[in-house]
Order: structure tokens, then sequence, then C-alpha cells
């Protein structure tokens, strides 16, 4: 077997190898096994979203090379920021906030403004992460992971990547791109939605 993940995003792909690495099997980004572009996202929630990536990626994939369909499962994930503050804004539109090719510099000035004179106890957040998989007999698999913390005031940090810098973490007393790689994998909405998706891919491999 092989795992496909549906993301071109080189940090992600490093958590995911690290995470899933014990599987045994190829990891693959969907640029490595072949598949360019981007799957429009029009579902209402990110689990929607992740399912319609990965059967997307994985059809593309069969119809470029048949007689590896049957060994390949892919895998996509669909994450974001909830603010409450924000009526859980910029949710499953984070990547999109503020336009695709905005820098996340300035996504994330732009969401510690809108909350100026906001106090802490109003400042609460999560990361969200759901993953799908989708299996070559077209069955799927899906897990959400999520992890709570606050918008900080202002961008600390040069371990993460996306909304991390302003990812507060009261029990760590920094932002998510604050603490090491390390740390991050074993807390985040990510490595939690992945490792459970890695119990169900064992059962399916094995």
């Amino acid at each position: 077997m092989r795992i496909v993940f549906a993301t071109g995003n080189k940090n992600k792909m490093i958590e995911i190898r690290e995470i899933l690495g014990d599987l045994g099997v190829e990891i693959l980004s969907m640029k490595e096994a072949g598949v360019e572009g981007d799957v429009e996202e029009n579902g209402t929630t990110f689990a929607e979203n992740s399912l319609i990536k990965s059967k997307a990626v994985y059809e593309e994939l069969k119809a470029k090379e048949p007689e590896k369909a049957a060994e390949t499962i892919v895998l996509a994930d669909d994450s974001g920021l909830e603010i409450d503050y924000l009526n859980k804004e910029p949710g499953i539109y984070s990547a999109r906030y503020m336009g695709k090719d905005t820098s996340y510099t300035e996504k994330n000035n732009n969401l510690i403004e809108r909350l100026n004179g906001v106090p802490d106890e109003k400042r609460t957040a999560r990361f969200v992460c759901a993953i799908s998989a989708f299996l070559p007999d077209g069955s799927s698999l899906s897990t959400l992971g999520t992890i709570e913390g606050r918008i900080g005031y202002e961008i600390a940090g040069e371990n993460g990547f996306g909304y991390d810098p302003i990812f507060y973490l009261p029990e760590y007393g920094k932002t998510s791109a604050e603490i090491s790689p390390e740390e991050k994998n074993a807390i985040s909405h990510r490595g939690k939605a992945l490792r459970e998706m890695e119990k169900l891919l064992r059962e399916k491999i094995s």
C-alpha cells in the first residue's frame, strides 16, 4: 500500500510523515504522486471538505495510474481557525481568508486588529482539523481533532506556519509557533486527528 496526502504544503507533509511514519508505507504528497492543481472545496464543514479532496485526488490518480489504484489510500485534511468572538471566523475559509494570495502576516495582523480591546476571556479560539481517507473499495474514514487556545495580542514565534504565531496556548505561556515541533505534534489538532487516523488505517493495512 501507499498513502497519498492531498496537499502540496511542505510544512504539513513534515508533520504527516513524522506522525504516520510508523505505518511502514510510502507516504507521498499529491504533487509527488503526479497530481497538480486545486480541488474546489464547496463543503460546509471541515469534514465535508476533507472528503471532497480525498475522493477527487483518488479519482484523478486512478485515471492516471489505474494499476496502482488498488494499492492507494488518499488522505486529505481540512483545517482552520475558529475565533469565538468573530462568530467562528475564519473557519472553513481560513486558507482563503482575505484572499488566497494574502500573506499570513497580513491575515494575522488583521485578526489581531479585529480583536483590539477584546479581553482575554473573550479571545477564545481553537484549531480544528478533519482528516478523511478514501480507500480503494470506495469507502472512507474520518477523524477530527481540536486544540483550544486564545488569540494573542501580537505575532510571536518562528516554528509554526499559518495562524500559529497568533494562537496563544495558556498552559505553555507561548504561541504554537514558539513551542518546539515535537511539542506541537503532541498536542496539535492535526496531530490528534492523524493519530486517530493512524489507528484506523493500521487495521486496514495490516
